[in-house]
């Protein structure tokens, strides 16, 4: 049996289902979804729609990300977030024309369920985007940190790896997990479409919502498995690309 991280999926269903496909994902396997599942492309709330389905056949656990505590906002109150509809609301209020409000009911409960990050038996966190407390999540005086701090990560790579782990130049926020996958800040940001590691943080998020691929890694391997570009499997979109 497999664990496999998916990076943010950002409304594409089509590179979720290309990745899960060349995965050869089976019902043994345990599919950790690190946020962000829409706001970008066109199907957002065929992608929730999916998920929820997948989730009956399949071990899913599902980390909320900002965008979708955006989207559980506009479910649950029809509150439209400025900024929200500026980085892929538009898209995603667009793709629920299609479905009904008993449909949009089943997904805000969907949203509502969602956990804000996920330890595993081996001690290894997964949450969408990182944490600031020095005490480890389960401490984190905001909860909304964990799908908006990037400080973790930036931090993470600027660490000089020969730095050991007993080390009191070692981030005690590192010490708590023996591995750390997160989603948010793309790759793409430096250069890669490739998922990342710098010291024991994994970052998963390949940038599918611009111009790179929908990313999944078996977390004990580490193999990756990839989509095509987003931009290339929706050639009339624009996803989040200015």
């Amino acid at each position: 049996m497999r664990t496999i991280a998916i990076g943010d999926i950002h409304g594409g269903l089509r590179g979720l289902t290309q990745v899960l496909e060349r995965a050869n994902v089976t019902p043994n396997d345990t599919l950790i979804f690190l946020g962000d599942y829409v706001d970008g492309w066109s199907e957002s709330a065929q992608v929730i729609e999916y998920l929820i389905e997948l989730s009956k056949t399949n071990q899913c656990v599902f980390i909320k990300g900002n965008h979708d505590a955006w989207c559980e906002e506009w479910l649950a109150y029809d509150i439209i977030n400025e900024v929200w509809y500026a980085h892929g609301g538009k898209e995603t209020i667009e793709s629920y024309n299609a479905f009904s409000e008993e449909d949009k009911k089943k997904h805000f409960i969907f949203f509502e369920s969602m956990d804000m990050y996920h330890i595993d038996t081996n001690n290894r966190l997964f949450v969408h985007a990182g944490f600031a407390s020095m005490h480890g999540v389960k401490k984190e005086y905001n909860i909304q940190t964990l799908y908006y701090d990037r400080t973790l990560w930036e931090m993470a790579l600027t660490m000089d790896k020969r730095i050991e782990k007993h080390s009191y130049l070692y981030p005690n926020r590192l010490k708590h997990y023996s591995e750390i996958y997160i989603g948010h800040t793309p790759t793409l940001n430096y250069n890669s479409r490739q998922p990342m590691n710098a010291i024991n943080v994994w970052n998963v998020d390949t940038g599918a919502a611009f111009t790179g691929p929908l990313s999944a890694m078996d977390i004990d391997t580490k193999e990756v498995y990839q989509s095509d570009t987003l931009i290339n499997l929706y050639p009339n979109e624009k996803g989040r690309n200015k």
